[in-house]
């Protein structure tokens, strides 16, 4: 039965068909970022940014965008600039531009997280939603972002969501549920019309190819653009789809006439561990629950992401 607990529910109105992605493309591009999880960290916004404009690519921000932000400007900042692009809300957005729904911070943790991490993580977001409630026309234009998208690029229809096919805080598209039980994920790609999916949520990437009768199709979460992903780093990750292929790419695969890749976030580091530090003390939640994989990463490698016949490259 599922759990109604704050930070462990996952709310009605997080929910969606599959059916929804069986539509026309929302937005075409030559080359796409696609950036999840960036957790209001400004200096890796500000990379992203530096990425884009190199390229000319497009920019999506598919949720949790917001999170360490609780300093006033930098939420101001940070959604501002944010929705200058295309967006989707993540469970922290939905979270915070609505009044509390009891949800807590509406990650609809497993039970393979420790109910110490989700109580914090529900604290961050009360603390959070305290700092956002300054910006109620912020806030009203969190709350009419949409929970999915379909991109096209190089013949490719890619879903693009923040947590799986079905729910914004969704946790099939996990590295940890890809690994143990894949057989819902492919049925979900093989239903929904999309060769790609594109994720984030559950904070850590993993790349895994599923063959359908469409061909073979993809999903790949970058983890999270505002944090390191792999053990020993001091970088984020972004999901990049083109038709060409990128020097920079860490890992990825050609599918059709398009690559998708895993790119890395290269932010200012010291800098951020400053701004952490000095928002986010010693004892408080959010440096109880993430300082150490911020200053050097979790225990993971890029070889536990790559579930493909991708290139890799070592982080």
């Amino acid at each position: 039965m599922p759990s109604t607990r704050p930070g462990r529910s996952c709310p009605r109105h997080y929910r969606y068909s599959p059916a929804v992605f069986a539509r026309a493309a929302d937005l075409a591009a030559q080359s796409l970022y696609i950036v999840g999880g960036l957790y209001g960290n400004p200096f890796a916004l500000e990379a992203v940014l530096a990425m884009a404009r190199r390229e000319d690519a497009t920019l999506v921000f598919n949720g949790d965008f917001n999170w360490f932000n609780v300093d006033p400007a930098e939420f101001e900042t940070v959604n501002e600039t944010v929705l200058r692009h295309a967006a989707l809300r993540g469970n922290v957005e939905t979270e915070i531009a609505g009044a509390d729904s009891g949800a807590g911070c509406g990650c609809a943790y497993p039970e393979w997280v420790g109910d110490a991490e989700v109580e914090r993580s529900n604290e961050i977001l009360t603390r959070l939603r305290g700092t956002a409630s300054a910006y109620p026309e912020l806030r009203e234009r969190l709350a009419v972002l949409p929970m999915h998208l379909v991109a096209e690029v190089g013949g490719l229809r890619i879903g693009i969501v923040h947590g799986d096919a079905e729910s914004l805080a969704g946790w099939e598209f996990s590295q940890e549920t890809l690994r143990e039980r894949p057989e819902r994920a492919g049925v979900l790609l093989a239903g929904c019309c999309v060769d790609v999916f594109a994720c984030t949520h559950t904070c850590l990437p993993v790349m895994q190819d599923f063959a359908t009768p469409r061909g073979t199709a993809l999903i790949v979460n970058n983890g999270a653009a505002g944090m390191p992903n792999f053990r020993d780093t001091r970088f984020g990750l972004a999901t990049r789809i083109a038709s060409t292929p990128s020097m920079q790419a860490l890992y990825g695969v050609r599918l059709g006439a398009a690559v998708v890749e895993a790119v890395p976030v290269r932010y200012d580091y010291e800098a951020w561990m400053a701004r952490f530090d000095r928002v986010w003390p010693a004892g408080s939640p959010a440096a109880l629950s993430y300082r150490k994989r911020i200053a050097s990463g979790p225990g993971y490698a890029v070889e536990q992401a790559v579930r493909t016949g991708a290139f890799s490259r070592a982080a």
